[in-house]
């Protein structure tokens, strides 16, 4: 088992500098960044999520994991969810318009977001924000006036933008005032710091022109990298490619071992906070042959399930993952659905949500990914009627167990 420090709130020399190092893409400005935290002067650092899905994924646990080695070192947190920015649509990462989202959407996805990064940052240490405190109450004139710090030609200088431009996809008046509704967050809470994604670097300098405007000190913004999800493509829960930090331990633990090879390093590194001298130990040993990817990649999602579950958990679902692949017997938290005899397959784990469409589960029977557990053998046939209770296996990571009503 790696060793992690979970439950210790103090940072070593060592680990002072891995906060300005593990997992940073950029730093702006970096030298006054680290004059500020040397010198003890405790920092407000500043970090939001639209919640345009129900649930947080790992590639968000990479900017709260640093929102956590700041807190550890004494510096104040702010947390904001983007329940008015949500329903305007970032852009930032996207080659083509993001659908508008209603407030009742955002409303429904928001619910459990301040509990979920609890799992991660100390939320009684954390001052915790809805942006449309401050955001809805806007005059037009004071929109106005914080639109006119920027130009269009800094907004369509962007190379997404560019890109659709030059395709002729459309690009909507509503996208330019994104940016400048992130940055005025950042008026508002008076932010030292601004954390991000590389994708966020327009939005978060747009936080450092209107503090300007508004006679504060600029924010020093520190970028971190974007994760890859299970298909090698960004992580993201509208391609479905994700680790929810929510997902129970049995099916986050087979995501994880459903990753590419070349990402364990990734993962271990954004992840978790296995200690560095620890990670290149293990990445030596998977060069020189003397460890197995699949043993790495086990320890890395026993790792991870631990971090969000628990000890506990955490075994046993390992435990569950190698009795499943290995003595064809079925995880105990496997998801259960109850159907009438005869259902159509497609529909009973389209209404349960185990996949996302009919035409996902069509792909999935295609390419043999739905097997019955006990005999391993593969549905092929897309009309497939339920008649008896059977536990499957979809794909590489989701189990269940089917019972017909008697």
């Amino acid at each position: 088992m790696f060793f992690t420090n979970k439950k210790n709130d103090h940072i070593t020399t060592e680990g002072f500098n891995e906060v300005l190092e593990r997992g940073v893409d950029r730093i702006v400005v970096e030298e006054h960044l680290k004059n500020e935290l040397e010198s003890g002067r405790k920092l407000r650092i500043k970090f939001g999520i639209d919640p345009t899905s129900p649930n947080i994924h790992l590639g968000r646990s990479v900017p709260l994991l640093k929102l956590r080695d700041f807190q550890k070192l004494g510096h104040t947190i702010i947390f904001i969810v983007g329940d008015f920015t949500g329903v305007i649509g970032d852009t930032s990462d996207k080659e083509s318009e993001r659908p508008q989202l209603t407030h009742k959407q955002i409303e429904e996805n928001r619910k459990t977001y301040f509990k979920q990064a609890g799992k991660i940052l100390n939320l009684r240490k954390t001052e915790r924000y809805l942006n449309s405190k401050w955001l809805r109450k806007l005059t037009y004139q004071e929109i106005c006036e914080q639109t006119n710090q920027f130009s269009v030609a800094d907004f369509i200088a962007r190379d997404n933008i560019k890109k659709r431009l030059r395709g002729g996809t459309r690009v909507s008046l509503r996208e330019t005032l994104y940016p400048v509704m992130q940055g005025y967050d950042s008026v508002v809470v008076r932010a030292d710091v601004e954390i991000g994604g590389t994708d966020q670097w327009f939005n978060l300098l747009s936080g450092r022109k209107l503090q300007e405007h508004y006679n504060q000190r600029p924010q020093n913004i520190l970028t971190t990298p974007i994760l890859e999800g299970l298909d090698g493509r960004k992580m993201s829960s509208s391609w479905g490619n994700d680790v929810n930090i929510n997902d129970a331990p049995d099916n986050m633990y087979g995501k994880i071992m459903s990753i590419k090879d070349d990402l364990i390093i990734s993962y271990l590194t954004l992840c978790t906070r296995v200690p560095l001298k620890e990670i290149q130990k293990i990445r030596q040993g998977l060069l020189e042959g003397s460890l197995h990817h699949k043993d790495a990649k086990s320890n890395l999602a026993r790792e991870i399930v631990e971090m969000y579950h628990g000890n506990k958990k955490s075994n046993k679902a390992e435990k569950s993952f190698k009795e499943a692949f290995h003595d064809g017997t079925m995880p105990e938290e496997g998801l259960k659905i109850l159907v009438k005899k005869g259902t159509l397959l497609i529909n009973a784990l389209v209404e349960a949500g185990v996949v996302r469409s009919k035409n996902d589960y069509r792909r999935l029977i295609e390419s043999g990914a739905i097997t019955v557990i006990s005999t391993r053998e593969k549905i092929s046939d897309i009309k497939h009627q339920v008649d008896n209770n059977t536990d499957l296996r979809v794909g590489k990571k989701r189990f269940v167990r089917i019972r017909v009503k008697t």
